[in-house]
């Protein structure tokens, strides 16, 4: 696990767009909103930060300048990013998560 690598995806362009389309899917009245608010929480979820670590070593800039593991849809898949969604705005708010 990497604190610095959970950072890098919070803030990622193309995970922010990821996230949002599919918060928006799953009925979320304001994606984008969300999305921000709560990007620490998911950039966290399990295995996400050993997946965009191994392919940063698997795509070196050396050899591929520009790679986005936040682009490519191997690294977190769309099912990745759904089931996050998913149990996230499943869990009950509360005054600690709000």
């Amino acid at each position: 696990m990497s604190y610095l690598t959970q950072a890098n995806i919070s803030t990622n362009p193309a995970m922010l767009a990821r996230m949002a389309q599919c918060a928006a899917e799953q009925g979320e009245p304001e994606p984008d909103a969300w999305t921000f608010r709560f990007a620490r929480e998911w950039a966290a979820a399990p295995g996400w930060d050993a997946a965009w670590e191994s392919s940063l070593a698997a795509h070196p800039p050396e050899t591929e300048p520009g790679y986005d593991p936040g682009a490519d849809e191997a690294v977190i898949t769309d099912g990745m990013i759904l089931a996050q969604v998913q149990s996230m705005i499943a869990a009950p708010k509360t005054e600690a998560n709000t």
